[in-house]
This record gives C-alpha cells, structure tokens and sequence, in this order.
C-alpha cells in the first residue's frame, strides 16, 4: 500500500574529503550552490561520526570527482526547480533580462532543469520552456520540499463510466460515476484499488482505468494566458445568454461557476467544507500571485483538476446543488473560515485548518 503525504527529496548529497588536497567542493545549500574547502567538507561530514570515520584514509582523485558530482545534482538537467516568488516571474527566450517575455512561472508553480548557468536556468514547465534568472528560483532540498507541499499525485480516467466505489471492492455501494479524462487526487493505492478524492470523499477507482502520474502546477506561455482570458470572455457571454439560476441576476455567472467548482471539490462535504474551498478560490482572486478574475484563477494552468478536465463544465451542465451555490455566494460576499488560506487537500498530508475530510493552509 503507498499512501502520499508529499514527495521525498529525491537525492541526498554523502559528504567526504581529505584535508590537504586543496580541493574546492560545492555543497548545496539553501537551495544555492556553497563553495568550500575539501578540510571544510571533511569537518561536515564527519562531525558526530568519529567512531565510524577513518580520517587517515585519503580519497582518490576519482572519489573527490564522484563527491563534487554529487554535490553538483541538484542543477543536472532533470532536477526539480520550484519558483522563489510571492507573485510570478518572467520567463524569457533567451537568458537576458532585455529578451522576448514568452511566459510566466506563478507562485508555487516549477518544471525541470534543461540547462544551468551561474545567472539564468533554462526552465521547462508544461508546455512552456524558456530561461529565468537564478534569484527567483528554488533549487535542490529546497526545491523539493515545496514540491512535496503543492505537488500531489493524480489519477487520470481513460475509460467512459467508471463507478465509484465506496469501498475497494464491486461489491459495494457506489458515490457516483466519473468519465474518460477527469482527473482526482490520489490519496492512497491498494491492491488493484486507488482512493481519490471524489468530491471531499474518499472514493475507489479500479486501478487497471486509470493513468497514474505525479503532478506540480505549471506556469504558462503568454499565448496560454490570452487564449484563457478570450475563452472566459466568451463563457461570460454565454453564461449571460442562458441565466443560470437567474434569481442571482447580475453576478449569476460567477455564483455558478465558483459553486460549480465547489461541488466538484467538496460536494459530498459539509456546508462549513463548501463555503471554505470557495473561500481558498476567492482568497486566490484577491492575492496577486494569481489571476485578477474569478475565471481566471479557477481555470488557470493546472490549478484545479475538475477544471481543466471538464468536470466543471458539465457540472454547470447538469445544474448545481443549491447548498453549493449558498456556500459559493458566501464566499463571494467575503466570509472565509479558513483565514488566508490559498490551498487545499484530503487530510493527512499536512498540518493546517482541517474542516471534515480537507486541510487547509
């Protein structure tokens, strides 16, 4: 059984060298690379262990080469790099501040290294690849341990109706159905079984319809962001064609949709665990590390899986649950029951505001 409660770092750097050979080591630290002395390294990695270190024992010149690689992993192409920011950075064509802006890299969004230099990474996120400068990013250790608080595993759906069952086995009574190309969070996998979160329940998948894969959000291309922004322009226009539940009149659209999002998220949750996802949606809109719109930030790149999977939309399809709607319409009014919070998940991962089965932080 695997249970996911955030990714571990995925390389340990081992330290080693004898004194005198004059040697330069880079050490990570603090996500940066750190340039010390070969004594310095020795003084490190032995500290706490004499019992188990032989100091007389001098390493090859071929050791000293495996240690610095080692030490050097955390910028090899493929590594992990998560965004230092508290809003977005840019991402350039080429490693200049004065090139083409191709794209943004949000607040607790990153990808992988293609290439390292002492100023600029060469950065790919999703679709986008591009250079970003150095100061705003997150390497290494560091890199991984955002990664473990943001980044979740998800199953993906690759086979129309699928039933949800309530416990691993066919047996059982069933929370619903799910369809080709929906994605949930992974909360555990068992024996030919994935629990996910289904609507702020713990549900089961057949694990065989299913394909499984870690996920980190991504930035996005400027084209990404204005083929966004004309598609909520057009959904706003037809959101004001059909009306929808128009005893809210002007702003029926947005209580739509947010509920809509809500029950995707918590459908099967108290109302107090409605109101508080609409609260991390709104708490989104307002911060500027996310888009100014309420479309915007639901639909974002790799923000919320109901919504780039189309769960959302044939949500809205098929009409919302009122006590979602109520809970949206809170949330819009400004209530928040989990203070500042921006994000959300199963409980267990972490430590945060826990309303029934979701933690917030």
């Amino acid at each position: 059984m695997r249970q996911y409660r955030g990714l571990k770092s995925a390389y340990r750097a081992t330290f080693a060298a004898a004194a005198g050979l004059g040697a330069l080591i880079f050490m990570p630290f603090s996500g940066k690379a750190t340039e010390m002395a070969s004594y310095e390294v020795l003084e490190e990695a032995s500290a706490g262990a004499a019992d188990v270190v032989e100091v007389d024992i001098v390493p090859t010149e071929e050791e000293v080469q495996e240690i610095i690689e080692k030490n050097n992993a955390w910028k090899n192409p493929g590594s992990v790099v998560m965004a230092n920011v508290y809003t977005s950075v840019n991402v350039r064509k080429e490693a200049d501040e004065s090139s083409e802006q191709i794209g943004l890299l949000y607040k607790d969004c990153g990808g992988y290294i293609k290439e390292y230099t002492d100023g600029w990474t060469l950065v790919k996120s999703g679709d986008m690849e591009g250079w970003v400068c150095n100061d705003y990013l997150l390497f290494g250790d560091e890199a991984q341990e955002l990664l473990s608080e943001v980044g979740v595993m998800q199953a993906k759906v690759n086979t129309d109706q699928l039933r949800v069952r309530k416990q691993p086995n066919t047996e059982c009574d069933t929370w619903g159905l799910v369809g080709v190309g929906e994605v949930y969070d992974v909360i555990e996998e068992l024996d030919g079984w994935v629990k996910i979160d289904f609507e702020g329940e713990g549900g089961y998948l057949s694990e065989q319809y299913l394909d499984i894969s870690f996920h980190m959000d991504y930035g996005e291309t400027l084209e990404a962001i204005k083929e966004r922004e004309e598609a909520e322009k057009r959904a706003k226009i037809e959101a004001e064609r059909h009306k929808y539940y128009g005893v809210y009149a002007a702003t029926a659209s947005d209580v739509v949709l947010l509920g809509a999002l809500i029950q995707c998220e918590a459908g099967n949750q108290p109302y107090e665990g409605q109101v508080a996802v609409g609260a991390v949606v709104m708490n989104r809109l307002r911060s500027p590390a996310y888009p100014n719109t309420l479309y915007g930030v639901i639909y974002a790149s790799g923000q919320f899986g109901p919504a780039g999977s189309g769960g959302v939309d044939r949500r809205i399809a098929a009409g919302v649950n009122p006590s979602c709607l109520q809970a949206a319409q809170e949330a819009l009014n400004g209530y928040s029951n989990v203070g500042a919070a921006t994000h959300f998940r199963a409980t267990g991962y972490r430590d945060g505001i826990v309303i029934a089965g979701h933690v917030f932080w």
